[in-house]
C-alpha cells in the first residue's frame, strides 16, 4: 500500500479548496449545529409531550 499524494487525497476525501455547509455554520454534532439551542429546544420537547400526554388522559377520563 503506498501513500496518497495532496491530488489523490482531494478526490478522496471530496474536498476542494473550501468548506461550507449551507445555512453557515460547519461544525455538527449529530445534526445540531447551533448546541446553544439544544436545552431550549429540548424543553420544549418535554412540555409538548406534557401537554399531549394531559389532552389524552383528559380525553380518556371524560369518556367514563
Amino acid at each position: 500500500m503506498r501513500e496518497l499524494t495532496a491530488t489523490e487525497m482531494s478526490f478522496v476525501s471530496g474536498a476542494g479548496d473550501e468548506c461550507s455547509v449551507e445555512g453557515g455554520g460547519g461544525n455538527e454534532y449529530g445534526g445540531v449545529s447551533n448546541t446553544g439551542a439544544v436545552g431550549d429546544e429540548l424543553v420544549d420537547l418535554y412540555e409538548g409531550l406534557v401537554q399531549a400526554v394531559s389532552h389524552i388522559i383528559e380525553r380518556v377520563a371524560n369518556a367514563f
